[in-house]
């Protein structure tokens, strides 16, 4: 049963979610101005230009302010920048006015399905304050720009529910709906007691390559606009081990006689946390170990300091959304899924 932190929602705003040696990252691409037209450069006060590490705290900020429900720190996020998963050609641009950050975007090959010619479009959104200026649409340009020189032919990205006419306007059609989560971890919830022949153990100390093997099981029948069935172990390791923001002494492995059959990951910044991927392998689903799990890592980040945790879940996931009721998450934002076509 998946929990899956689908890519984030976008655009938003603009009317308008990883033992072995890995593979070398791509350097930085360079800083290029994408600005053009009458609603940008000086006259309009901002410009368009690729992201760069020394812009993370400013990125950190926008989406605090435009998406409180999304969790990401600042180191995460400079490291996503400088060292993107070279399988996905990644980039993203920033909107910059009087030096200060005010939209972004992201899009990359996904790299996570077996679909081939699939793309995303990920975390579109501007300053409440630089609306209506063009903006939104000139990140969206640039970003189905790269997509399309990558021989993209798929798109998808995510769309707030009140920007969906923003999307349609664009050539995206909405497909799946998204529903974001909430949970006060003051209490903290107890500490589930595992069925005899169960251990609820914390990621710390185990074969990253042996909780790579559960992810990749446990995503199989994943609700979604595409099958994630391609993860590699390097990408996993780059978007997930290696992430700065993945508590390990939070996050819970399920075992059953020496085989791990279900997880719960925890990404943090400060005392809030995203439930990044809590799931059960499929031979071992209907047993509560989902909740088992996902109930300990709570437990256990809310001891480390978390006091509000988020998650996000495809409304056709309803098992999920069941445990995610089950333990108090209440609704907090929703957001769809949206496809086209590039020629």
């Amino acid at each position: 049963m998946p929990d899956a932190a689908a890519p984030p929602p976008a655009p938003t705003g603009t009317t308008e979610p990883t033992g072995t040696t890995q593979q070398r990252r791509p350097p930085v691409p360079p800083a290029h101005d994408y600005s053009a037209g009458p609603l940008s450069g000086p006259a309009a006060g901002w410009h368009i230009r690729t992201a760069r590490p020394d812009d993370a705290p400013g990125v950190v900020a926008l989406r605090s302010l435009v998406h409180p429900y999304l969790v990401r720190g600042v180191a995460s996020t400079r490291q996503m920048i400088a060292q993107p998963p070279p399988e996905e050609d990644w980039t993203a641009w920033v909107a910059e006015a009087d030096g200060r950050i005010v939209g972004w975007a992201s899009a990359h090959r996904n790299a996570h399905t077996s679909v081939p010619d699939f793309g995303d479009v990920s975390t579109l959104h501007v300053h409440p304050e630089h609306r209506g200026r063009g903006v939104g649409t000139a990140l969206l340009t640039a970003a189905l720009d790269h997509l399309a020189a990558l021989r993209v032919r798929r798109v998808r990205t995510w769309v707030q529910t009140d920007s969906l006419s923003y999307a349609r306007g664009h050539g995206f059609t909405p497909s799946r709906e998204l529903r974001y989560s909430a949970l006060d971890l003051r209490p903290a919830p107890p500490m589930p007691e595992p069925p005899a022949g169960v251990r609820l153990l914390p990621l710390a100390g185990l074969d990253p390559y042996r909780v790579h093997l559960l992810d990749a099981a446990a995503a199989t029948g994943e609700p979604g606009d595409v099958p994630v069935d391609a993860t590699s172990y390097s990408l996993w390791r780059s978007e997930c081990w290696d992430n700065p923001g993945l508590d390990r002494d939070a996050g819970t492995v399920a075992e059953i006689d020496g085989r791990l059959v279900a997880l719960s990951l925890v990404k943090r910044d400060g005392d809030r946390m995203w439930s990044d991927f809590t799931a059960t392998r499929p031979e071992y689903r209907g047993r509560g170990l989902a909740r088992l799990t996902k109930q300990a890592a709570l437990h256990r980040a809310a001891g480390r300091g978390v006091r509000t945790a988020y998650t996000s879940n495809d409304e056709a996931n309803a098992p999920m959304l069941a445990v995610n009721t089950r333990l108090g998450y209440r609704p907090v934002a929703s957001a769809w899924s949206c496809l086209r076509d590039l020629p």
